[in-house]
């Protein structure tokens, strides 16, 4: 295997470990906003060509880890402060005792990964058609040829010419499946103990001892059991999800034709006031609240109030600027970068040395200009600021 190849295989197997872990974990648990997504430093192998030593690695993979834990602890003391988790009364243990039956019989062994079967063993091989080189998308990458073309050729055509490329795909394909299926039916199953522990303190607040009983008898018949071995993969069927789908946009359609008339009812609502909105008085009574200084207080309202004069001259004086060709280069980059998270053709593995460097020595080059542009509009915001001060 060559170089190239081996990149290009372990470029995919990262793809395919990232697309996995987001078709089963939340959002929120895979990147907090405004931090980087730990889940990339976690999964993402040491390039083959690093001369990092094992121990650097081993370090770097305990440092990514550990920053991802820390992520985690603290989106859950906020979920804890918003929800209010650590005030809710103690459960009575009988009252839990019924409840762990019942969460028990809800979730049994498996079920997490039947119900990600339903959805997973589809997504995962259309995941696996569009990007492993079937698609008219990857064809019209690997060929040049306009997809449109590429889209009006028959099944059999398109399976010759994606042979001609890759004859091992389905092997590939094939193998990866089974790589990652197991390792996202272990950590499926690591998951299930939590969801009961969860689910049983929900449901033993939810639902009185009575309840709980009679939902307890009836998961012990034959239907009961039937219907909770098959209850939470139904969840993810494919009609269930199709009709769901099916159902977005008359519901966005509302939120549309009833725009306006939502607009006019919310623009008449007061604004919320800032600090620069307060006079002295309310400053002395904000004060005596916070238990802090008035002239703190003062010290920002006045800041804030320079700070909007400030922007003010500035917009105004903007038109008096040209716009910097490398700044429009740094916002041609970034929407290029936007376009790479669903082009494969913006995989850096898949160029050329020399076509690598010349984008990244201009992508250098336009970063240092950006910088330079911000520099000289903080250089004429305080030249305003002082202008403005000095009158």
């Amino acid at each position: 295997m060559t170089n190239r190849e081996g990149k290009l295989i372990m470029s995919t197997w990262k793809s395919v470990l990232i697309a996995g872990a987001m078709a089963f974990a939340p959002a929120h648990a895979l990147a907090a906003p405004g931090k980087e997504a730990p889940l990339a430093e976690v999964v993402a192998p040491a390039d083959e060509e690093s001369d990092q030593s094992e121990a650097t690695s081993k370090a770097a993979m305990a440092d990514a880890k550990a920053k991802m834990q820390k992520e985690i602890d603290e989106a859950i003391k906020m979920m804890e402060r918003i929800f209010g988790v650590d005030k809710l009364p103690a459960v009575p243990p009988a009252q839990l005792a019924l409840a762990q039956t019942t969460t028990t019989a809800l979730v049994p062994p498996g079920s997490l990964a039947k119900m990600i079967d339903n959805m997973y063993g589809k997504l995962f091989k259309g995941f696996m058609g569009e990007f492993g080189g079937m698609s008219d998308l990857m064809l019209s990458i690997k060929t040049g040829v306009e997809s449109e073309k590429i889209a009006a050729l028959d099944e059999k055509s398109k399976v010759a010419i994606a042979d001609l490329f890759d004859p091992h795909r389905k092997e590939r394909e094939e193998q990866i499946t089974n790589v990652v299926k197991p390792l996202i039916e272990e950590v499926l199953g690591d998951l299930e103990g939590p969801m009961r522990n969860g689910m049983a303190y929900a449901y033993a607040r939810k639902f009185n001892a009575q309840q709980l009983g009679d939902m307890n008898a009836f998961f012990a018949t034959p239907s009961g059991k039937a219907y909770t071995s098959e209850w939470m993969a139904l969840q993810a069927d494919p009609e269930v999800m199709l009709a769901i789908v099916k159902g977005v946009p008359p519901l966005i359609e509302k939120f549309m034709d009833r725009g306006p008339e939502i607009e006019g009812k919310l623009k008449d609502l007061p604004k919320e006031r800032q600090l620069a909105d307060l006079s002295d008085a309310e400053l002395a009574k904000l004060a005596k609240l916070m238990k802090v200084s008035v002239k703190e207080l003062k010290e920002q309202r006045d800041q804030w109030n320079s700070t909007d004069d400030a922007t003010e001259a500035v917009d105004a004086a903007g038109d008096d600027w040209s716009a910097d060709a490398a700044t429009d280069a740094v916002a041609d980059a970034a929407v290029a970068a936007e376009a790479a998270i669903d082009d494969p053709a913006y995989d850096r593995d898949t160029w050329s040395d020399a076509d690598r460097t010349r984008v990244e020595q201009l992508e250098e080059a336009a970063s240092a200009a950006s910088a330079a542009a911000y520099d000289a509009q903080e250089e004429v915001v305080a030249k305003v600021r002082k202008k403005k001060t000095s009158k």
